[in-house]
């Protein structure tokens, strides 16, 4: 799963449509959560999700709530093509989750999974960017199941415009949170942005470094948005080592990447940096920032990239928020 099909999201300039008092109380809590996400992996705290976690049973109970009809709409053999696509704004089906097709409880099951996988913060974060980006948010998005739950390998997977969403319940041991993930918000003024944060957290990195550190680290132009394959030990990566950092600013980089964890469940933050520290660490990732795209001249770089032989995280800022997650043991090709 690391040679992914990826698309461009076609159609980004629709009008955002959601409460700024929602929006208010949701960025605020963005802070809050900074200090959960453990950056140590590998201790006895450390574990991956199961088929018993609190996301795959409810995978399971969706799963066991299916007609035939239904089964042969939105469901699939594991490691089916669908399960391997990333895009910034696709349905992985053709029915909507707001359609009469699901049933008022599965809906709810649905919406149980989607808290599932989030960490608290994280879930009312990604109900309002669905809210915010699509015409009735959350029912505008479609859901697939690879495999059946409960007999061998399965992943349940969402997507829509600017998010995809996992669970697997481990299924595969080699990837974090059951494959790439894609998230975004389709505003493009950065005081309005859901994940403008994670660019404000970012650049502290950038504003610590010495004049010689930021001309390494930043870079004219960045890579296509979608380009996220995991290259392995073998790969070329842009930008500064974290291991060339001070103490003190591989700290506020280990923060950083606290922040844009914390959007999910703690099982996958443990089980995506058990793999990081099985690949090298993060000593071994590299921190790269872009000229390209400074959306309002202040050099508070929107476009940004952190990247190692196992890790991949592009944030693209400009004109609005499309971010990609691939965090795996690359495959031996057969």
């Amino acid at each position: 799963m690391t040679n992914q099909e990826s698309v461009n999201c076609p159609d980004c300039d629709a009008p955002p449509n959601f409460n700024r008092r929602d929006f208010v109380r949701v960025l605020g809590g963005s802070a809050v959560a900074v200090g959960v996400v453990p950056l140590v992996a590998g201790t006895s705290a450390a574990a991956p999700p199961t088929p018993k976690s609190a996301a795959e049973t409810t995978v399971k109970k969706l799963y066991d709530s299916l007609n035939e009809k239904q089964k042969g709409v939105i469901c699939f053999p594991y490691g089916h093509k669908l399960q391997h696509r990333l895009s910034a704004n696709w349905r992985i089906t053709k029915v909507k989750i707001g359609d009469d097709f699901y049933s008022n409880e599965q809906r709810e099951l649905i919406d149980r999974i989607i808290r599932g996988v989030t960490s608290e913060d994280g879930y009312d974060k990604l109900k309002l960017q669905m809210k915010a980006d699509q015409p009735g948010g959350i029912k505008s998005y479609a859901i697939a199941i690879f495999g059946e739950p409960g007999s061998g390998k399965f992943q349940w997977e969402l997507t829509g415009r600017h998010l995809t969403l996992r669970a697997d319940g481990d299924s595969d041991k080699n990837m974090a949170f059951g494959g790439p993930l894609a998230y975004g918000h389709g505003v493009g003024n950065p005081k309005r942005n859901l994940f403008h944060y994670q660019t404000k957290k970012t650049n502290e990195v950038f504003e610590a470094l010495d004049p010689k550190q930021r001309k390494q680290a930043l870079l004219k132009k960045a890579p296509r948005e979608n380009q996220v394959s995991l290259q392995g030990k073998a790969g070329k990566f842009p930008g500064i080592a974290v291991a060339d950092l001070s103490k003190d600013q591989q700290e506020l980089f280990e923060s950083a990447i606290k922040v844009i964890l914390a959007v999910y469940r703690k099982e996958d933050v443990d089980d995506a940096l058990a793999i990081l520290k099985q690949g090298g660490g993060m000593d071994i990732l590299l921190l790269a920032f872009y000229q390209q795209g400074d959306l309002q001249s202040d050099k508070v770089w929107d476009i940004w990239r952190v990247e190692g032989p196992t890790f991949v995280w592009h944030f693209r800022g400009a004109p609005h928020v499309h971010a990609y997650i691939n965090i795996g043991l690359k495959q031996k090709k057969t």
